[in-house]
């Protein structure tokens, strides 16, 4: 019976993505609309218990997203862009969290608002990656932009581990060198090693294989082995699958082609992830008022931050016209990332860990059906989607090209 909840869920999605074409609208928006019609807040076609079976697929979900997103770490790509992608990688994150600061200070507690600011560096990959492939986007602005998103979940990730460990102390608790700076470099560190030998192993094995076939069935079952280890605390699955992809593709010869096979595998599974993922939009957030203003400011800086921190760093790493006036709001998508960070949030107590899930379940369900409609304005404005082929003609050039 879950089965059959989930692929009428996706066959809804498929449905609306027909539906919302004529409109211009990315799929992702199309998903997810999709998953909050059918889910428990509207039809009921999915409980809550079915999306709560089903949050393993998100999980992997997100692990072949980050595994892909690793290929754009190419060392030939880095010695052309990779200081500018850190840079500015690590500006809009920082910018954002401060801004995002100062704006919830006068409006809630001190450790909520610290909180949330650290939760504003986050980015939603799976999205953005997902936009980009839909329309075949390409140009200056789209390689930089998906290192950038790469690049936001290490930032994040010591971003907000710091940020709680103060939250904690002022709440009242202990908190240790450990907590504040240490675990999480640790974490980071780990997350690497893993990933790294994770790769080095999966370049090895392929060259015992002759069939292209098969060697994706390796990587399949690699990435999928990977995901599974990377659940112990001491791991962030997204680092850890970043680094896994980011190995493979240097060091192996396959890793052009399997990487193209990965990604035709992997779209069923994008798409029942955005489901999912709108079927999971909690519409009882819209019932506090409190809840909708925080969430608002919260969304409003966080943009202005995501913004204005791209901006300038492409200003100081000369980047072109597009890129600075661009790159951020392709940066606007937010989801998975926020909502793990969330619940790593509980440990300031159920009081404020269900506020702080409030306003960002709130500001995910704007962000997740706004965001990549705006990533695809942005990205066709910075003149790299070319709005006069239709999406049969996109698919047509991408296998020509392929063959080649």
């Amino acid at each position: 019976m879950l089965l059959l909840k989930a692929s009428i869920s996706l066959f809804a999605g498929l449905m609306a993505t027909r539906l919302f074409k004529r409109y211009h609208l990315p799929d992702v928006t199309a998903f997810l609309i999709a998953g909050l019609i059918t889910g428990p807040y509207v039809l009921g076609i999915t409980s809550i218990e079915d999306i709560t079976s089903l949050q393993f697929l998100p999980d992997i979900a997100l692990g072949f997203t980050a595994f892909d997103i690793g290929s754009e770490f190419r060392i030939s790509r880095l010695r052309e862009m990779g200081h500018a992608a850190i840079f500015i990688g690590i500006l809009q994150a920082i910018t954002a969290t401060l801004l995002v600061d100062i704006a919830l200070l006068p409006l809630v507690a001190a450790p909520i608002a610290i909180t949330l600011g650290a939760i504003a560096s986050a980015t939603a990959p799976a999205a953005t990656l997902m936009v980009v492939r839909q329309f075949k986007a390409h140009g200056p602005l789209t390689d930089l932009l998906l290192p950038i998103v790469a690049l936001d979940d290490a930032a994040g990730l010591v971003i907000f581990a710091v940020s709680v460990g103060v939250a904690q102390s002022l709440i009242g608790g202990t908190v240790s060198v450990w907590h504040v700076i240490s675990r999480p470099l640790t974490e980071i560190f780990c997350s690497l090693i893993l990933g790294s030998l994770m790769g080095v192993i999966l370049s090895w094995l392929e060259k015992l294989f002759f069939s292209n076939t098969n060697r994706l069935s390796l990587t399949i079952a690699f990435i999928l082995m990977t995901i599974a280890l990377s659940e112990l605390e001491i791991f962030s699955p997204l680092l850890v699958c970043m680094s896994l992809g980011t190995v493979f593709c240097n060091m192996s010869e396959y890793s052009e082609d399997i990487m193209k096979r990965a990604e035709k595998w992997a779209s069923p599974l994008y798409a029942l992830f955005f489901v999912i993922s709108g079927a999971s939009l909690n519409l009882s957030v819209f019932r506090s008022w409190n809840i909708m203003l925080v969430g608002l400011v919260y969304i409003l800086v966080r943009c202005a931050g995501k913004y204005t921190g791209a901006y300038f760093g492409a200003v100081m790493m000369k980047c072109s016209d597009n890129v600075r006036k661009y790159l951020g709001i392709t940066l606007f998508p937010q989801a998975g990332v926020a909502l793990g960070m969330v619940i790593s949030a509980q440990v300031l107590g159920s009081e404020i860990g269900s506020y702080i899930r409030n306003v960002i379940l709130f500001s995910v369900m704007v962000y997740e059906l706004a965001g990549p409609l705006m990533t695809r304005e942005a990205l066709s404005h910075a003149g790299e989607i070319d709005e006069k082929k239709p999406e049969h003609e996109h698919r047509a050039r991408f296998k020509l090209s392929t063959k080649r």
